[in-house]
C-alpha cells in the first residue's frame, strides 16, 4: 500500500463519524438494490411454482399427433421431457347422487405425465398398465358412490353431444339442460374394464361445475397403433422467446394440426408472444432500475462529495508535498473501494435478510387470507448477487468519479485556504429587496448563505429533488401497476354464480342466499334492451367508427345494446350508498331512476391492449329511452325511459361491463318491475351471486337444496388467482415504496446534517456580530423554506415528465386516461418541509452549544 493510500485509511479512521455515515448510506443503497432484485426473482419463483402446482409443469402441447410425430418431437433438440396425454371421454356414473355430475371423465397420461401434472395420490398407487385407473376421492365424498381399491369397473366411454353442438362438449361445459331436463347424451365409442389401484384428490384443473369426476388412466406409448392420436406435451430445454418460433417450425415440419402454449407459466419466465406486453415489461423494468440507480448515486455521491469537501485541506497539503493529480484522484477512488469492500457484503446480506423477514410475515397473511398452496421463499441466484454487486460497484464508481476529478484539480494553495467551496461576487449573492421587506433580515441572510455556499446548496437541493422524483414516480408506478393488473383480470367479484332459464322465478333462488358460509349475496334480474344515443354522447371509439362509416347512425343516433340489471332491494340500497346516491331523494313521481356504469375496461384483441374508456358522455338527470328490438322483423317497440341518477365506474357483484356500444344500467328490482310493466314481451333472466368464506362447502349445501333446473358455477379459484396477483403486486410495489422512502429520507437527512456541521465557523461568525438565538432560528427556518420551495420547483415538473414516460410504457398494453397522483403530491409537499425542518432542527441542536471562539477556529481537516 503506497503512502497516499495509507493516509487515506488514516483519514477514514480519524473521521469515524463521516466514514460511518458514508458506509451506512452505501449499505442502505446496496441493501435496496439486493432486496429489489431478490424480491423480483422470489416473486417470479412463487408464481412459477403456483402455476405448476395448479396446472402442471409443461410449456407446449401438440394436439392430435400420431406415433411417427411423437418420435420426431421426442428427438427434437428443444425437447427436454415428453408427456403423452389423451382425453378418452365420458362414461355414466349411474349411482351418482349429484344430479349435476352424473359422469366420470377418463383422462390418460404416460408415466412422465404423472410426475409433471398435479396428481395427488391419497391411497394406493398410480396406474402402471392400460387396464388400471385411479379415481377421484370426490366420487365417494360428493357422488356418494363407494368404489374401493381392487374393484373392477366397466365403462361405456364416449363423448358428450347435444343436437345443437358441432364439437363434443368438454369438462369446461356444464351439464346441458333444457326445460324438459338434460338435453345431452353420451355417444359410446368403446367399452373398457378397469381395475381401481388408487384414489386421488380432486385435480385442481377440474372446474367445480364440470359434469364428470376425474379418473386417471395409464397410456402406453408402445401400444399405440398407427391410427391412434394423442396430445404430446413438451417441457423445453431452455425457456426463452424463441419457444414460439421453434414450436411453429416443428408443427409445420411435422404437419401437426394445432398446438398451444402454457402462457401463464411462460409469462412468469418473462416470455410472451404479445409484443406490446414484452415492450411494456422491459420499458418498465428499465425505468425502475433507472430510479434505483439514480437514488443510490444521489445518496452515495453526496456522501463522497461532502467527504471530499471535508478533506479539501488534507488533499491540498498532500499536493503541497508533491502528490500528483493522479494520486489525489486515486485517493478518492481508494476511499470508494474501501467503503464498497465493507458496505457491499453487509448490504447484500442485509437486503437478503430483510426480504427473508418480510416473507416470513407475508406468508402467514397470504396463506391464511387466500389459502394458497405455495409460499414465498427467498430465492438467491448467482445472477442476483452479480447484479447487486455490479450495480453497487458501478454506483460507487459513478458517485466517486466527479468528487475524484474535483479533488485532482484543486490547487494546493486553494485547498489549504479552503476557498474552493465558497467563491463570492456581488452579483452571485445579490438578493431581492422584497425578501427583506416581507420576511426580515434573517431571511435575506439565509438566502445569501445559500447562494454563498452554492455547491452545498445545490447538493442539498439535488438530494431533495431526487427524493421527490423517486417517491412520486414510484407511487405513480405502484398505482398504475395495480390498475393494470386489475384491468387485466376479469372483474370477478364473486365466488359462486347460480343461474337458470328464462322461466326461473325468484322463489327458486332466494332460499340459496342463506346457505352455509355465505358472506354476501346479490339477486339480480337481467333484461336485454336497446337505446339510440346522440352522436355527441357516444364513446370516443365509436366516433371514429362513425367518421369512417356515417351510415351506422340512424337519424343522427347510434344504436346501443343495453343491459338493464335489477338488483334486490337490499343490494341496490348498498350499491347506491357506495356510489354516493341517496335513494330517498331520487324517487319522484313518474321518474324511473337508474345508475349508469359509464366507465369500463375491455380487451381489444386487434391492438392487444386492455382499454379503459367511457361508454357514454352524458350527465346526471338526462333520460335514456329504452326499446325492445325484434331481431326477426327488425321492428323496435318503446318500453320505457329511465333517468340517470348517477354515473359511476363501480360495478355491483356479478355484473360484467359492456364494451363501447353497450350500456349497463342498474336499477332496483321494484324499478325494473315498473320499467317492464306495460306488456313487455322480451325475456329476462335471474342470477344469484354469492361470496363465501368456504366456497366448496357452500356449493355442497346448495346442491342439496336447489331446484334441478338451476346451474351452479363455482369460480372461486379464478377469483382467488385474481386476488393473489393483485395482492402480490401490491406487496412488491408498496415494499418498493418503503425502500425508496427510506433511502430518500436518509439522503436528505445525511446531506443537510452534514452541510450544517460544515458551517460551524459560518454560524460562529454570525453570532459574533450579534445575531440572537431567535434570529438564528428564524434564519434557519427560512433556509428550510427556501430549500423546500426550490426542490419542489424542480422536483414536481421532473416527476411529471417521468410519470408521463411511465404512462406511455403502460399504454403499450393498457389504455386508460392519464391522471396525476394528487394525494401523493400533497403528501410530498408536506413531507419535504417536515423532513427538511426536522433535519435542520437536529443539526442546529449540535451547533448551538459550540463556543464562538472554537467555532471561528474550526477547519475542515
Amino acid at each position: 500500500m503506497n503512502i497516499v493510500n495509507k493516509l487515506t485509511v488514516r483519514h477514514l479512521k480519524e473521521n469515524k463519524r463521516r466514514t460511518l455515515v458514508t458506509i451506512i448510506g452505501v449499505i442502505i443503497s446496496v441493501a435496496m438494490i439486493t432486496a429489489v432484485a431478490t424480491l423480483g426473482v422470489s416473486f417470479l419463483d412463487l408464481l412459477k411454482r403456483q402455476s405448476i402446482a395448479d396446472e402442471g409443469h409443461w410449456h407446449v402441447v401438440y394436439k392430435e399427433v400420431h406415433t411417427e410425430q411423437i418420435e420426431a418431437i421426442k428427438k427434437d433438440e428443444h425437447t427436454k421431457e415428453l408427456i403423452l396425454s389423451r382425453d378418452l371421454g365420458y362414461a355414466a356414473l349411474n349411482e351418482s347422487q349429484n344430479e349435476n355430475k352424473p359422469y366420470v371423465f377418463i383422462k390418460q397420461y404416460n408415466e412422465q405425465g404423472f410426475k409433471n401434472f398435479p396428481i395427488e395420490l391419497k391411497e394406493g398407487r398410480l396406474p402402471k398398465s392400460e387396464n388400471e385407473i385411479v379415481i377421484s376421492h370426490e366420487i365417494k365424498r360428493n357422488a356418494k358412490v363407494d368404489y374401493q381399491i381392487g374393484d373392477e369397473l366397466t365403462f361405456d366411454v364416449g363423448n358428450r353431444w347435444t343436437e345443437a353442438t358441432v364439437e363434443p362438449l368438454t369438462q369446461t361445459d356444464s351439464l346441458q339442460r333444457g326445460e324438459t331436463g338434460v338435453i345431452e347424451e353420451i355417444r359410446t365409442e368403446i367399452a373398457q374394464t378397469y381395475t381401481v389401484v388408487g384414489i386421488i384428490e380432486r385435480p385442481t384443473w377440474e372446474p367445480t361445475w364440470s359434469p364428470g369426476y376425474t379418473i386417471i388412466n395409464y397410456i402406453d406409448e408402445k401400444n399405440l397403433t398407427e391410427n391412434e392420436t394423442v396430445n404430446a406435451i413438451v417441457v423445453v430445454n431452455k425457456v426463452n422467446r424463441s419457444i414460439y418460433k421453434n414450436a411453429e417450425k416443428l408443427a409445420e415440419k411435422l404437419d401437426i394440426p394445432s398446438k398451444s402454449f402454457n402462457n401463464e407459466l411462460l409469462r412468469y419466465y418473462g416470455v410472451t408472444n404479445v409484443d406490446t406486453l414484452h415492450v411494456t415489461l422491459y420499458s418498465l423494468c428499465g425505468i425502475i432500475m433507472g430510479i434505483i440507480i439514480i437514488g443510490s448515486i444521489s445518496l452515495i455521491y453526496n456522501a463522497f462529495a461532502i467527504s471530499v469537501s471535508e478533506r479539501a485541506r488534507h488533499l491540498g497539503m498532500l499536493a503541497s508535498v508533491g502528490a500528483t493529480k493522479k494520486q489525489k484522484r486515486n485517493s478518492v477512488f481508494f476511499e470508494g473501494i474501501i467503503i464498497g469492500g465493507i458496505s457491499i457484503p453487509i448490504g447484500i446480506v442485509s437486503g437478503i435478510a430483510g426480504i427473508g423477514v418480510t416473507f416470513y410475515f407475508i406468508n402467514t397473511f397470504i396463506n391464511e387470507a387466500l389459502n394458497t398452496t405455495e409460499s414465498l421463499s427467498v430465492v438467491v441466484t448467482p445472477m442476483t448477487i452479480f447484479v447487486a454487486c455490479f450495480v453497487s460497484a458501478l454506483t460507487i464508481f459513478l458517485s466517486t468519479y466527479i468528487p475524484a476529478r474535483k479533488a485532482s484539480k484543486v490547487s494546493a494553495i486553494d485547498a489549504i485556504r479552503q476557498t474552493e467551496d465558497v467563491k463570492l461576487t456581488g452579483k452571485k449573492v445579490k438578493t431581492s429587496k422584497l425578501v427583506r421587506k416581507l420576511f426580515g433580515i434573517e431571511a435575506e441572510i439565509g438566502l445569501k448563505n445559500l447562494k454563498r455556499n452554492k455547491r452545498r446548496y445545490q447538493a442539498t437541493v439535488f438530494s431533495l429533488v431526487i427524493s421527490i422524483v423517486l417517491f412520486l414516480t414510484v407511487a405513480f408506478f405502484t398505482s398504475n401497476l395495480q390498475k393494470s393488473v386489475e384491468l387485466s383480470q376479469d372483474n370477478i367479484n364473486f365466488d359462486i354464480q347460480i343461474s337458470g332459464s328464462n322461466t326461473t322465478v325468484e322463489e327458486d333462488l332466494r332460499p340459496l342466499m342463506n346457505v352455509d358460509f355465505v358472506t354476501e349475496s346479490t339477486l339480480l334480474e337481467e333484461v336485454q334492451l336497446h337505446a339510440w344515443i346522440e352522436e355527441n354522447q357516444i364513446a370516443e371509439e365509436l366516433k371514429q367508427v362513425v367518421k369512417e362509416d356515417p351510415s351506422v347512425l340512424e337519424d343522427g343516433k347510434y344504436p346501443y345494446y343495453v343491459e338493464v340489471i335489477g338488483l334486490d332491494e337490499e343490494s341496490y340500497e348498498a350499491y347506491a350508498k357506495e356510489v354516493g346516491v341517496n335513494i330517498d331523494s331520487i324517487h319522484e313521481d313518474g321518474v324511473l331512476p337508474a345508475i349508469v356504469i359509464d366507465q369500463v375496461s375491455y380487451k381489444d384483441y386487434d391492438l392487444n391492449k386492455v382499454i379503459e374508456t367511457k361508454t357514454i358522455h352524458t350527465t346526471r338527470g338526462e333520460s335514456i329511452d329504452l326499446f325492445n328490438l325484434n331481431y326477426e322483423t327488425g321492428e323496435r317497440s318503446y318500453v320505457n325511459s329511465v333517468t340517470i341518477a348517477a354515473l359511476t365506474d363501480k360495478i355491483p357483484m356479478g355484473v360484467h361491463t359492456a364494451h363501447p356500444g353497450g350500456l349497463n344500467i342498474i336499477v332496483s328490482a321494484s324499478t325494473l318491475g315498473q320499467l317492464l310493466s306495460d306488456g313487455f314481451e322480451g325475456e329476462s333472466y335471474k342470477y344469484l351471486y354469492l361470496s363465501s368464506s368456504n366456497p366448496m362447502a357452500t356449493q355442497e349445501a346448495i346442491e342439496e337444496v336447489k331446484s334441478p333446473n338451476l346451474y351452479v358455477y363455482n369460480i372461486f379459484k379464478n377469483r382467488q388467482q385474481s386476488e393473489q396477483v393483485i395482492l402480490l403486486m401490491s406487496v412488491f410495489t408498496y415494499g418498493f415504496i418503503v425502500l425508496i422512502s427510506a433511502i430518500s429520507v436518509a439522503n436528505i437527512f445525511n446531506t443537510i446534517s452534514t452541510s450544517i456541521s460544515l458551517r460551524k465557523r459560518e454560524f460562529a461568525m454570525l453570532k459574533s456580530v450579534g445575531m440572537t438565538p431567535s434570529g438564528f432560528n428564524r434564519m434557519m427556518n427560512y433556509e428550510s423554506i427556501f430549500y423546500g420551495l426550490k426542490a419542489l420547483l424542480y422536483g414536481l415538473p421532473i416527476s411529471i415528465v417521468v410519470m408521463i414516460l411511465m404512462y406511455l410504457s403502460f399504454n403499450n398494453t393498457f389504455e386508460y386516461g392519464f391522471s396525476l397522483p394528487w394525494l401523493e403530491i400533497i403528501f410530498v409537499i408536506i413531507a419535504i418541509f417536515v423532513i427538511v425542518g426536522s433535519s435542520m432542527l437536529y443539526s442546529i441542536k449540535k451547533v448551538k452549544k459550540q463556543n464562538i471562539i472554537e467555532g471561528l477556529k474550526q477547519e475542515n481537516i
